[in-house]
């Protein structure tokens, strides 16, 4: 920790520094903060060690920059934001750290976990759907809403009650297209995925996941419809939508293989 601490003070001497990353700011830098974190969920999915351990330096390197940027203010360093972590995971867990006892499974710390944040934003007068970042994927977001609201009895009561909302809004979503309303269309898709992730929620499964992994289906069945296609001395391009779907059909029989890279 020393040492990247040192090399990123280098980067930001501002004799001795690095042209470019002296132009940086915190707003400047929030891509790439984003795009490292993606990069180690990709590691995840691949089940890379050796791609997890650079991965995770690369945000571990965002981390260190946005320190250095705040510490070059006098505002805060590296350290106290350890320290801030540190005192929150130690609070957080009185049954690990403090007098309480009390452990049940899993579900039970989660709960007390989200007990104890609740709490906090109430006693600070904060909305009950505080705390979800604006910037996550909307599929995410949306399902992190929905449980918030769901805590507080803010919910549909079964599988099928949002099954017949899902239905409603795939009906009104074809009532717009009929109606050439764009901003309508537009509207009820966003209705109907909102929709698509509360069924989600209450059948236990993570949407963005879910998505991610049919996402990953996709390029992988695409892929072999390309290598097929290449095989045979041909292209997407020059195939009929027949051939490829004829293709997609053989990739879909196959045993599913390593998740192509982008």
């Amino acid at each position: 920790m020393k040492r990247i601490e040192e090399v990123v003070r280098a980067l930001r001497d501002p004799e001795t520094g690095c042209p470019w990353d002296l132009k940086q700011d915190h707003a400047s830098m929030a891509p790439y903060l984003v795009e490292e974190v993606y990069e180690v969920l990709d590691a995840i999915d691949d089940a890379d060690d050796e791609a997890l351990r650079e991965e995770l330096g690369d945000v571990l390197l965002q981390v260190v920059f946005h320190a250095q940027l705040a510490s070059e203010r006098g505002s805060f360093a590296l350290a106290d934001v350890a320290e801030t972590i540190a005192q929150k995971m130690v609070v957080r867990h009185p049954h690990v750290f403090g007098e309480d006892s009390e452990v049940g499974d899993a579900a039970w710390v989660l709960e007390q976990w989200e007990a104890g944040k609740r709490r906090r934003r109430a006693e600070a007068g904060a909305s009950v759907l505080a705390g979800v970042p604006r910037q996550l994927p909307g599929l995410q977001r949306a399902q992190r809403l929905t449980s918030k609201a769901a805590v507080v009895g803010f919910d549909w009561p079964d599988v099928p009650s949002v099954l017949a909302k899902v239905d409603e809004e795939l009906a009104e979503v074809r009532e717009a297209l009929d109606a050439g309303d764009a901003a309508a269309v537009a509207d009820e898709i966003g209705d109907l995925l909102f929709a698509v992730v509360n069924l989600a929620r209450k059948s236990g499964i993570d949407a963005e996941q879910a998505l991610r992994g049919t996402n990953r289906k996709f390029c992988e069945r695409f892929a072999y419809i390309e290598a097929s296609l290449s095989a045979a001395g041909s292209s997407p391009e020059a195939a009929s939508l027949d051939e490829m779907d004829t293709l997609w059909n053989e990739a879909k029989r196959r045993r599913p293989g390593r998740p192509v890279q982008d």
